[in-house]
C-alpha cells in the first residue's frame, strides 16, 4: 500500500507540475475571457490518458504500477477531467447511455452548484 500511495503521490506532483507550467506558457501568449489554459490541460490530459490506458491495455506485461503512475497519478495530478472523460467513455463503450447521461449532467450541474453554494456560505 505504500509503495502505491508513493506511486500515485509522485505521478500527482508531477502531474500538478505540468498542469501550473501549462498554465504559465498559456497565459503568457494569451489573455482573453475564455478559459484556454483549463481547456488546453483538460484536452491534453484526455488524450494522454487515452494514450496511457491505449498502450497498457496492449502490454500485459506492464506493471500495475505504471498505471497508478501514470494514469492516477500523472493525469490525475494534470487533470481529473481526463477521468471524468474516461469514465463518461466507457460508459458509452458499454452501452449505459442513460447512466452517461445521468452521469454528465449530475456532474456538470452539481460541479456547479456546489461552487456556488460554496461562495454563498463563505460570504
Amino acid at each position: 500500500m505504500v509503495k502505491q500511495l508513493f506511486l500515485i503521490g509522485l505521478g500527482g506532483g508531477i502531474g500538478s507540475i505540468f498542469r501550473f507550467l501549462t498554465s504559465l506558457l498559456t497565459a503568457k501568449y494569451y489573455s482573453n475571457v475564455f478559459p484556454l489554459a483549463t481547456f488546453i490541460v483538460n484536452i491534453i490530459g484526455c488524450f494522454l490518458i487515452g494514450l496511457i490506458i491505449g498502450a497498457l491495455s496492449h502490454h500485459t506485461e506492464v506493471s500495475p504500477s505504471w498505471k497508478l503512475l501514470l494514469v492516477t497519478g500523472f493525469c490525475g495530478g494534470y487533470t481529473t477531467f481526463s477521468a471524468f472523460a474516461f469514465e463518461n467513455f466507457t460508459l458509452i463503450q458499454n452501452n449505459n447511455h442513460l447512466v452517461f447521461l445521468l452521469y454528465l449532467g449530475l456532474s456538470i450541474f452539481i460541479g456547479i452548484l456546489a461552487v456556488w453554494l460554496g461562495v454563498i456560505i463563505t460570504r
